[in-house]
């Protein structure tokens, strides 16, 4: 196998390095991109982050993937790229410094922006070697996602890939056009597209559910070697094939009410926005039965502000 100008052989880990651009200060950036073989021939399956750059749990989940040795396959590859927008996570910002969202431009372009390089680059390099992949996000704005997979509708294999990594909620989820997973479709890459909790944070149990399930994932290749178990998911899966954002009617202080993951009833309570001086609250319900997938844990919104994420027509 040849990546970026290097050899990597049966039974060998290497980490490469993705150079595209440079920060103003002419300091090169380099992306490492981590390249484990087994001896035995099998599937190249991708774990990727940080495709916005404050999406720090996704970055978390590869980053314990690779420590824990877990990306050393007992067949096939696997190719570990923990940041991929190291622009947006030196800066702490989800994106590119030329504003643009790289989940967005796809598939870029050798000569255009700095995000449309970045995408360039990695469809042209990485891709052609890739024949599965999960990508790891989180919620962005102070917005937290309970961990979930989204996948296009009508892909048994996709369903299935799902199943088996089992988060607590399938989401079922159009292609974007621009997006990195509609790139890889497009390429024949079969993408699991995994969400769970916020930018700018990093949360245990999310981390842990993206770990476990990559390993359940990995295991039904044949890839994951013996010394790793293989955790049984303990929640049911819930199938979400249609869902709502519920907007904040007024600016405010916001009072959540609703666990993230809870199941809750039409006219329910969910939220309370006050106003700074003690003169009105204005209550929020639920518009319809469903499971709460996203909350906005921010303490101030704007009317209009998307304020939870809400399952319908189970």
């Amino acid at each position: 196998m040849k990546i970026l100008d290097e050899t990597i052989l049966p039974g060998e880990t290497k980490t490469l390095n993705l150079e595209i651009a440079r920060l103003h200060t002419a300091t090169k950036l380099k992306i490492p991109v981590i390249v484990s073989r087994a001896l035995e021939d099998g599937p190249t399956v991708l774990l990727s982050a940080g495709l916005h750059g404050d999406e720090l749990n996704g970055v978390d989940i590869v980053r314990q993937i690779v420590h824990k040795k877990i990306n050393v396959p007992k067949k096939g590859t696997i190719i570990c790229i923990p940041v991929i927008n190291i622009f947006g996570f030196i800066n702490k910002t989800r994106e590119f410094p030329d504003g643009r969202d790289m989940n967005r431009v796809f598939p870029g372009s050798a000569n255009g922006s700095l995000a449309g390089r970045f995408a360039f680059h990695l469809l042209k390099y990485i891709i052609p070697h890739v024949d599965y992949a999960i990508d790891f996000h989180a919620g962005g704005q102070s917005r937290f996602n309970a961990p979930q997979i989204r996948i296009a509708p009508d892909n048994k294999e996709l369903e299935d890939l799902a199943t088996i990594f089992h988060p607590p909620f399938l989401l079922y989820s159009s292609q974007i056009s621009g997006s990195f997973r509609n790139a890889c479709s497009k390429r024949g890459v079969k993408m699991l597209l995994f969400e769970g909790g916020k930018s700018m944070d990093i949360n245990n149990e999310v981390s842990t559910m993206g770990v476990e399930g990559t390993k359940r994932f990995l295991a039904s290749f044949d890839m994951l070697r013996p010394q790793f178990d293989v955790v049984p998911a303990d929640q049911e899966m819930i199938i979400i094939k249609s869902s709502v954002w519920v907007r904040a009617k007024k600016s405010g202080l916001l009072h959540d009410q609703i666990k993230i993951g809870s199941y809750v009833k039409k006219g329910e309570k969910i939220a309370e926005i006050s106003d700074p001086y003690g003169s009105e609250n204005s209550i929020m319900k639920a518009p319809n039965d469903g499971y709460i997938i996203n909350v906005n844990d921010a303490p101030i919104t704007y009317q209009g502000d998307a304020i939870f994420h809400i399952s319908k027509n189970l």
